[in-house]
C-alpha cells in the first residue's frame, strides 16, 4: 500500500469514529430529563466549564405527568439555578423552578420587561404556564386588596372587588388542575408581578392611586390574555388546554372593564 493511501485510509477510519462518538450524544434518556411512563429528551447543553446545567428543558413524554422547566442563562455562563428538568407527576415543580423561564430571556436582566416576558409565552411549557397564572392571580388579589384602602373612586373599589373574588376562584380552580401535575405554586410574586405591585404601593391614596391600579390592571390583563390564548390552541396537557379555554372571557371582559375605567379615572 503506497504511503498516500495508507494516510487517506486513516484519516476516514478517523473520521468515522469521531462521527460516531458524536452521534451519540443527547441520544440518551438525558440525565436532567424524566418522564411518567416515557423518555424525555433532554436539550441541554454545557459549554465550556463554567456552564452548569445551562438552558436544561426536558420535555418528558409521560402525559400528564411530565412536566418542564427552562432556565435562561446568564451573562456569567452559569444558568443551573434557575431552570427545572422535566419531572414525572410525584415530583413537585414550584415557583421557584420557573421564575426564570417566565421573568425574561436575559439571565433576570429581563425579569420585569414586558416584552421579553410576553417573548416567552410561545415556548412555555404547561407547567411554567401554571406558575405564571397562579402569580398574576396573586397579583390581582393583592393589588385588589391595595385598592380597598386606597381607592377613592366608587367604581374603582367595586371593579378590585370583583377581581379579588373572580382571581381567588380562578385560583381555586388552577390548584385543581396543578396538583396531579405535581406543580406547586409560590406564595410569592414573580419578578413581572412583583414589579406591577412596588409601582403602586408608590402611589399616593386618591386619583393617582385610582388611575395607576387601572392601567396595571389593563396591563395584566394583556399579558394574561396573550398567554391563555397560547396554551387555548396548544398545551401540552388537555386539563390545561380546557383550563387556559374557558378563562379567556373572563379576562377579556376584565380587560374591556379596566380600560374603559382607566379613561375615566384619567
Amino acid at each position: 500500500m503506497k504511503p498516500t493511501r495508507a494516510i487517506s485510509y486513516f484519516l476516514v477510519i478517523g473520521a468515522t469514529m469521531f462521527g460516531a462518538a458524536c452521534s451519540t450524544t443527547g441520544t440518551g434518556t438525558g440525565a436532567s430529563s424524566t418522564s411518567g411512563s416515557g423518555t424525555g429528551a433532554s436539550t441541554g447543553a454545557t459549554s465550556g466549564t463554567s456552564a452548569t446545567g445551562a438552558g436544561n428543558s426536558g420535555a418528558g413524554t409521560g402525559g400528564v405527568g411530565a412536566t418542564a422547566g427552562a432556565s435562561s442563562a446568564g451573562t456569567s455562563g452559569t444558568a443551573g439555578t434557575s431552570g427545572a428538568p422535566a419531572s414525572s407527576g410525584t415530583t413537585a415543580v414550584t415557583g421557584a423552578d420557573a421564575a426564570g423561564a417566565a421573568g425574561g430571556t436575559s439571565g433576570g436582566g429581563g425579569a420585569t420587561d414586558m416584552n421579553a416576558f410576553m417573548g416567552t409565552f410561545a415556548t412555555m411549557p404547561d407547567a411554567t404556564f401554571l406558575l405564571t397564572a397562579a402569580s398574576s392571580n396573586l397579583l390581582e388579589l393583592q393589588a385588589g386588596q391595595m385598592a380597598a384602602q386606597k381607592a377613592t373612586s366608587a367604581s374603582v373599589k367595586k371593579f378590585a372587588q370583583m377581581m379579588v373574588d373572580h382571581h381567588t376562584k380562578a385560583t381555586q380552580q388552577l390548584q385543581t388542575i396543578a396538583k396531579p401535575l405535581g406543580v406547586v405554586p409560590s406564595q410569592a410574586l414573580m419578578p413581572i408581578h412583583q414589579a406591577m405591585l412596588d409601582q403602586l404601593t408608590t402611589k399616593s391614596a386618591g386619583k393617582q392611586f385610582d388611575e395607576a391600579y387601572m392601567d396595571a390592571m389593563e396591563t395584566a390583563h394583556t399579558m394574561d390574555i396573550a398567554m391563555f390564548e397560547v396554551k387555548s390552541k396548544g398545551a401540552e396537557t388537555p386539563t390545561v388546554q380546557t383550563f387556559a379555554t374557558k378563562t379567556l372571557p373572563m379576562l377579556r371582559s376584565h380587560r374591556t372593564m379596566a380600560g374603559e375605567l382607566e379613561k375615566k379615572v384619567d
